[in-house]
């Protein structure tokens, strides 16, 4: 498919990548189970397994605001297409 989506999550599991890639199960669960109309649910509903979303870390910080302030850097330089709430932008 191609788009992108940028969120933050917090460092539940023992590396930030595996932190990352549970939070992409439950996002894609929630597309699966809820009827959301957004983009990004709508765009997961299209897939067969969570395995088909590839999943990377593009910045690790400490605390919640400067999580946030990183998580608005990087969607103002990428520019997801799934992104549907610029809350901070």
């Amino acid at each position: 498919m191609g788009l992108t989506y940028v969120g933050v999550t917090a460092k539940t599991e023992t590396t930030a990548l595996k932190s990352a890639r549970t939070r992409a199960a439950k996002h894609f669960y929630r597309a699966k189970t809820e009827s959301k109309a957004w983009l990004l649910c709508e765009a997961l509903r299209e897939l067969n397994d969570k395995g088909e979303i590839e999943v990377r870390v593009l910045s690790v910080v400490r605390g919640k605001a400067q999580a946030h302030k990183e998580e608005v850097r990087i969607r103002r330089e990428l520019q997801p297409a799934l992104n549907s709430d610029v809350r901070g932008d």
